[in-house]
């Protein structure tokens, strides 16, 4: 029976071996829409657009044989539109890092936060990314921080039945010219293996199954660390993160619309340059040799002045070409902001300068509602990786948008007879969280100390 790019556990626990299982594995993901949507992906987001780069531009000649335009100029011009609407989206959710419901103790210290370790808002960052470029990505809780495996470097491998995720092989190497590694992830633990050649899957363990939680004990006589202890997870500690509901990279269904956008917008590029110069058709000259002619049009660009005999009917007639700019402009603005619209991004652009916050929240509700769905499987996946831990924890996404601060400090202002001093600074935008604590400490220090903010319950101003 023929198998396709989507592997199974079933087949993990048929396979002979897990070299065997990891080459087969490999070889059939590697040519699966996920994989080549994830490679593809990496190029658009480093602003290599594969496609225009192949473009070649041809001549027809009257019989319609094509050939090769040597004399056109070469440009690939290539946006960086994937990158930019990738990171708006990610960025507008995660920005900000990551909050918890329940994440203070008795000394106000965020304790689940601190259990996910020092580095967590960037990796958080960092699962989204790829989870949105590349469709999924992949957490690794590795003892007391997180790997981020990406869709290009990581082959899932699924249950049959459940559709959870069972087992996971990843598999790098440093470039084309060294073998390939990878690394077979369990439930009972992972296995190390190397290929030994550069260019196939043949692989070869390396290391033996190990656990994934090993406790040492360092022997003072002679310095030797032994293994006392090993200990696996309740279930594997790698968990999937969708980037939406589609279950694929935002790639598909953009790159035909990026690619219309780099391929006109290099071909304008061309145009001006291939058209930029004046040339001139001279008639009665057929006398004159290469040589002659190319005398004669330094001599024409140096004094611009131009010997013809007229009575031997002899003319100079100069040309240029116009390139036709304002309808390439108006297809590429187009583009631009179909691509815009249908991401669900915002334009700051379309956005006036002054607008008043009704305004601005209309321009986000697009964004709003694009960031529901991915922000739902952000949760899902962080709240797998609590549970791997034994916590019960809720996150929280605080949104990075821009407003008129102007306006909500006026709104904040008119509500101060109703609030605490603490609730004013907080909600007042231009006040982080770190200067309202060091603004409350320096009020409790000065005795009978104040906020300077009139009120119209107490008429005091500041």
């Amino acid at each position: 029976m023929a198998k396709g790019s989507i592997v199974t556990y079933d087949e993990l626990e048929a396979a002979g071996s897990a070299a065997e299982f990891c080459a087969d594995a490999l070889n059939r993901y590697t040519q699966g829409e996920l994989w080549r949507n994830a490679v593809a992906a990496n190029d658009y987001y480093r602003q290599r657009n594969v496609t225009i780069s192949r473009f070649v531009r041809k001549l027809y000649s009257a019989t319609g044989a094509s050939a090769e335009d040597f004399t056109a100029s070469k440009l690939r011009v290539a946006s960086n539109l994937f990158k930019r609407l990738n990171v708006q989206r990610c960025m507008y959710s995660l920005g900000k890092g990551v909050s918890f419901v329940d994440c203070k103790d008795g000394s106000g210290e965020d304790v689940t936060k601190e259990a996910l370790g020092q580095r967590f808002d960037d990796d958080v960052k960092a699962i989204g990314l790829n989870a949105l470029i590349h469709g999924v990505s992949f957490p690794f809780w590795n003892l007391d921080h997180v790997d981020v495996f990406t869709a290009d470097e990581f082959c899932p491998v699924w249950d049959g039945t459940t559709g959870a995720l069972r087992a996971g092989v990843r598999f790098w190497r440093i470039d084309r010219l060294h073998q390939w590694n990878a690394t077979l992830y369990e439930e009972d633990g992972y296995t190390g293996l190397a290929a030994g050649d550069m260019d196939t899957f043949d692989f070869r363990v390396t290391s033996e199954k190990r656990a994934y939680k090993v406790t040492y004990q360092s022997i003072p006589a002679d310095g030797v660390a032994l293994a006392v202890d090993e200990e696996n997870y309740s279930r594997l500690p790698i968990v999937p993160v969708w980037g939406s509901d589609a279950h694929q990279s935002t790639l598909v269904g953009m790159r035909e619309g990026i690619d219309a956008y780099d391929l006109i917008k290099s071909g304008l590029c061309n145009d001006v340059q291939d058209c930029a110069q004046v040339y001139w058709i001279l008639s009665g000259a057929q006398g004159m040799d290469p040589e002659d002619l190319d005398v004669w049009r330094s001599r024409l660009k140096l004094t611009h002045v131009a010997q013809a005999e007229t009575d031997a009917g002899q003319s100079v007639t100069p040309y240029t070409q116009e390139v036709p700019v304002t309808s390439r402009r108006e297809v590429l603005a187009q583009l631009k902001a179909d691509m815009y619209e249908d991401f669900g991004a915002l334009d700051v652009h379309a956005v006036a300068a002054g607008a008043t916050n009704d305004h601005i929240d209309a321009a986000y509700q697009p964004m709003d509602e694009e960031a529901d769905e991915f922000e739902r499987h952000m949760r899902e996946g962080i709240m797998d990786l609590l549970a791997l831990q034994g916590i019960e924890d809720t996150p929280v996404f605080t949104r990075n948008r821009v407003s008129n601060v102007k306006e909500q400090v006026e709104v904040v202002a008119m509500e101060a007879a109703w609030l605490d001093e603490e609730t004013i600074l907080r909600k007042l935008p231009n006040v982080t969280p770190d200067e309202v604590a060091k603004i409350l400490e320096k009020r409790d220090a000065e005795d009978g100390g104040r906020l300077g903010l009139a009120t119209p319950a107490d008429g005091l101003e500041g």
